[in-house]
């Protein structure tokens, strides 16, 4: 029988949520999720934490936040709107902030508390969607005054992540093999032949008609067509691939169980282990302002050296927060 408690991503990935032990930004704090407003970053996670860093990720401090509730995602609007963003959670809980996610209010919660939600994307300073265990969706159109909820599909799958393709394009990953593409931001979506039935942890198009899409035990499969059809991209080991991120530089890098840290320069043909010494396992890859990585996931935040990212380099340890 199927339970609503807690995160998928945070169970699969860690287990049960770890406690915080200190009102500070502690090493072992569990962070599920970050995004990047303006010259500054903030991370989500456990027991409502929120923190926000000015330098790159060199330095954290705490932000008050409304929720006790995990945090599970954030996003915030593109370029002039940045400063508008929402983040969500357990407890069917949605913030939001219009200052660059430097004060939050709870715009929504839902009746069912055992509801989670995952994921959340903003796509412009009124428009954002969020999605969520067992095929939650909703949606605001007026800056999150009000959320309108969906039923995408007749079965009960997570929604695990939603990402940005080009132009108005959208893409949704989740359960038993669940690949959807919207080319309308958000209001139809249609399923995409899907080459695999376990679950997806994201979809992402790092060029025009190249999509990958990345889960468990290693899956990661490229299509060059648009997703009509599908091949399997050797990886080296079997654990969840939790999280994708294209640098501006050119390179692809997953980061997931088992502190897996992988690489591609070939636009997602190939893709090479990065013997990098990273604290624990990697729930989100953030490129930072200033082109470094940031992971976040069991041990809090690090940042990996770009230089860093080669396959075949000699091992180097991340920089931890303090």
């Amino acid at each position: 029988m199927k339970t609503r408690s807690g995160s998928a991503l945070a169970i699969a990935l860690f287990g049960l949520p770890v406690a915080v032990h200190t009102a500070e930004v502690a090493p072992r704090i569990l962070l599920l999720d970050g995004a990047v407003s303006g010259p500054n970053v903030i991370a989500v996670g456990e027991r409502g934490a929120i923190v926000i860093s000015s330098d790159n990720a060199r330095t954290w401090a705490r932000i008050a936040s409304p929720a006790k509730a995990t945090l599970t995602g954030i996003s915030f609007a593109p370029a002039s709107a940045a400063q508008t963003g929402w983040a969500v959670g357990h407890d069917a809980l949605i913030l939001g902030t219009t200052d660059g996610g430097r004060t939050w209010t709870k715009q929504s919660q839902g009746e069912n508390l055992q509801d989670s939600f995952l994921d959340v994307l903003a796509l412009d300073a009124q428009h954002a969607i969020t999605v969520g265990a067992y095929g939650l969706y909703a949606a605001t159109t007026d800056g999150g005054k009000t959320w309108a909820r969906r039923k995408l599909s007749n079965e009960d799958y997570h929604f695990n992540r939603l990402t940005a393709g080009a132009g108005t394009t959208l893409y949704l990953a989740g359960e038993h093999g669940t690949l959807l593409r919207s080319n309308d931001r958000g209001a139809k979506w249609a399923a995409l032949k899907s080459p695999y039935e376990g679950s997806f942890y994201g979809l992402v198009s790092p060029v025009p008609r190249v999509l990958l899409a990345h889960g468990l035990r290693g899956r990661v499969y490229r299509s060059v067509d648009d997703g009509r059809a599908w091949t399997q991209v050797t990886t080296p080991d079997p654990v969840l691939l939790a999280t994708a991120v294209k640098l501006r530089a050119g390179p692809i890098v997953l980061g997931g169980q088992s502190r897996a840290l992988l690489v591609s320069r070939d636009g997602g043909a190939t893709f090479a282990a990065v013997p990098e010494i990273l604290p624990g396992s990697i729930a989100k890859l953030l490129e930072l302002p200033d082109g470094n990585l940031l992971a976040l996931g069991e041990a809090g935040a690090a940042v990996i050296e770009a230089g860093r990212l080669a396959p075949g380099s000699a091992p180097a340890s991340a920089t931890r927060a303090p």
